[in-house]
């Protein structure tokens, strides 16, 4: 079924602590649960929903970013009408107010909008972890009347990073910074009127140093902002610290099926891999193994990416190990995050903590 809406997602805001994970990549093209990347959520979703015409703002760092996505085959948008768009972004990836929608970032691709007919523009970040019917939002949007709806989940902790929505019934009257248990919790997406949203960027051309929320509330049209709420689990990814809690969640089976959802595919780049490989000896528990790994050690409590080696009387514990990487007998990697390419020497020791886990940044592919 065609869409009448088109997408766009911003993927090029920074992480407010950066880190050795962030230095080479943008957030959206981070590795997620072994064979994905963050940016396959927000693809997914609006493919889910029928769209097929997305734009992808990226930051000057994109050249991971594209390698993964290519022309879009993977989700079904290398077509000859609509498809996926690559569009330029700002460096600053976001306000001071930390919304995600700059509002430089769609005024410098107002073309892509005008040049459009589809009747709604899905608007959406890259570092929330999250499966939702979009198209059950859009429908909604469509019936509310409103201008634009913003899909938010009841906040399960509090959160210095993300967006709480303040209400009147059921409208948006504001939003501000962090939430506490119980708020509204925006998830960085946003369902607007293709024509208001022109109107916006048209009005505030001259603040463009705003963001679009900042934007539409100020406006003297007195735009109708409302809000979809979606119960299920979704979780942002904005530093190392999260990324490590984000991934160790996925061992948890209700996280695992409420984000990979056989009703509502994740998709993700296509790799042609044998299956993992476990050797005599081997041992592995609650961990996430993909395909192409060769494990003749100990893995425990982790998550390894494609092509990992460990190799025998190596062990691993309570970590992310990227793809790639070569874990040599007698290593021990505990509490830390070793990025792709990697090689860790026989005998080599890395332990973090729980509370401050050890990042190995990636290495120079060879």
């Amino acid at each position: 079924m065609k869409s009448k809406a088109i997408g766009l997602i911003t993927a090029n805001y920074k992480t407010n602590v950066p880190c050795a994970l962030s230095k080479r990549r943008p957030m959206a093209g981070l590795p997620f649960a072994g064979r994905y990347r963050l940016i396959d959520f927000p693809l997914s979703n609006m493919v889910n929903a029928g769209i097929r015409t997305v734009g992808m703002i990226v930051p000057q760092n994109y050249r991971s970013l594209l390698d993964h996505v290519g022309t879009g085959r993977d989700w079904m948008l290398d077509r000859k009408n609509g498809g996926l768009f690559i569009l330029p972004g700002t460096v600053y990836g976001g306000t001071h107010e930390g919304f995600r929608f700059l509002l430089r970032d769609i005024i410098d691709n107002k073309a892509f909008l005008i040049r459009d007919t589809a009747d709604y523009v899905v608007l959406s970040g890259s570092n929330m972890v999250v499966n939702f019917d979009l198209k059950a939002a859009i429908v909604a949007h469509e019936a509310s009347g409103n201008t634009a709806t913003i899909v938010c989940h009841r906040a399960s902790a509090i959160n210095d990073d993300t967006t709480a929505l303040v209400t009147d019934g059921d409208t948006v009257t504001a939003l501000k910074k962090g939430v506490k248990y119980g708020d509204l919790e925006s998830l960085d997406y946003c369902i607007f009127n293709r024509d208001d949203l022109i109107d916006v960027l048209e009005n505030f051309a001259d603040a463009d140093y705003l963001s679009l929320e900042e934007a539409a509330f100020k406006s003297e049209a007195h735009y109708k902002i409302g809000y979809w709420e979606f119960d299920g689990y979704a979780a942002g990814v904005f530093d190392a610290k999260s990324y490590y809690n984000r991934t160790m969640d996925i061992r948890k089976p209700e996280v695992y099926y409420a984000l990979f959802n056989p009703d509502r595919t994740i998709f993700t780049k296509a790799h042609d891999a044998p299956p993992a490989k476990y050797f005599k000896g081997s041992v592995v528990r609650d961990s996430l193994v993909s395909a192409g790994c060769r494990i003749s050690g100990t893995v425990r409590n982790s998550a390894l990416g494609r092509g990992v080696i460990i190799e025998p009387g190596a062990v691993v514990t309570n970590s992310i190990v990227m793809q790639s990487c070569v874990v040599q007998s007698g290593a021990r990697i505990e509490n830390a995050i070793i990025d792709r390419y990697n090689l860790i020497p026989s005998g080599t020791e890395m332990r973090g903590t729980p509370d401050d886990i050890l990042i190995k940044e990636k290495a120079e592919y060879v």
